[in-house]
């Protein structure tokens, strides 16, 4: 079954929700860049935030950007999302060798440092968010940065729960939003269901489904899912995408290559996707850009 996604509202539209199942995002993830257990752990949960939060984009031409920065071995995350549910991301740092006899842990491996949040709308400018980590564990990351940078009172819930072989058995989050209307009757409620709700992980591994968790936390709040929406991992790199930022780096930077003599492969951080370019196929590139720049002199 593909990775989807439910959006709901509750207690007569005073919450909104949104839960999501990514176990073949983090596992295509895992795969792509051969991940050790902590870094998929890692990943994964961004991966998930990414589409979660991604399904609140309202422009079908906006991307959202989640990076993470932190002072811990995996040094860094980075994940992008847009509106029709496609995600990718990767780590820093991918294989990270755990030489202690306790397992590390996601904050462990992250470690201090700031999560920022970029929205690109197609506007001159983007819009950026930043907070420190307070954690490292992520969802409580993201549950003080909308607190702090959007004043939005949010719960963020997110999980990755792998194999003994290290490949990924289950995938999952929750995000929960309070409008600014919900009144306090309603708050407490769901205060009080947050609190005995258990662990992500543990509802992915009594095989909830996105749809059952949203049930189970919404039980006498008049739960109504509004849509299911399919999620995946897609990377929308090209060897067309790839030639452009070629030309965007310039005659010199282009001259060099060619005189390295060599071909010169480009790989894509998000999918691992190898593009090789020979010193031929540079120098049709800088031809193009002379001819360009001659035909714009006349």
């Amino acid at each position: 079954m593909p990775d989807y996604l439910v959006k709901a509202t509750a207690a007569k539209g005073q919450i909104r929700a949104f839960a999501v199942s990514t176990k073949t995002i983090v596992e295509t993830a895992r795969t792509v860049h051969h991940t050790s257990p902590v870094v998929t752990q890692a990943l994964g949960r961004l991966l998930t935030a990414g589409a979660l939060m991604g399904s609140m984009i309202k422009n079908r031409d906006e991307l959202l950007t989640l990076k993470i920065n932190g002072d811990g071995p995996i040094k860094g995350l980075l994940v992008t999302a847009d509106s029709q549910g496609n995600v990718k991301g990767y780590s820093y740092v991918s294989d990270l060798k755990d030489t202690t006899s306790i397992p590390m842990t996601v904050s462990d491996a992250i470690g201090s440092g700031s999560l920022t949040i970029i929205k690109d709308m197609g506007l001159k400018e983007p819009y950026v968010g930043y907070s420190p980590l307070v954690s490292g564990e992520i969802a409580e990351d993201l549950t003080y940065y909308y607190a702090k940078s959007e004043q939005i009172p949010t719960s963020v819930s997110l999980g990755v729960l792998l194999n003994e072989d290290g490949s990924v058995k289950q995938a999952g989050g929750f995000i929960i939003q309070l409008m600014p209307f919900t009144d306090e009757e309603t708050i407490l409620k769901l205060e009080n269901v947050l609190a005995d709700t258990s662990s992500m992980t543990k509802l992915m591994d009594a095989g909830k489904t996105p749809e059952a968790i949203l049930k189970e936390i919404f039980v006498n709040l008049d739960l109504n899912i509004t849509t299911t929406e399919i999620v995946r991992f897609f990377c929308n790199c090209s060897r067309d995408r790839v030639t452009k930022a070629l030309i965007a780096i310039g005659e010199a930077e282009l001259e060099d290559m060619i005189a390295d003599g060599e071909s010169t492969e480009i790989n894509c951080d998000f999918c691992s996707e190898k593009y090789v370019f020979s010193t031929e196929d540079l120098q049709l590139l800088l031809n193009a850009i002379r001819k360009k720049e001659k035909e714009t002199e006349v």
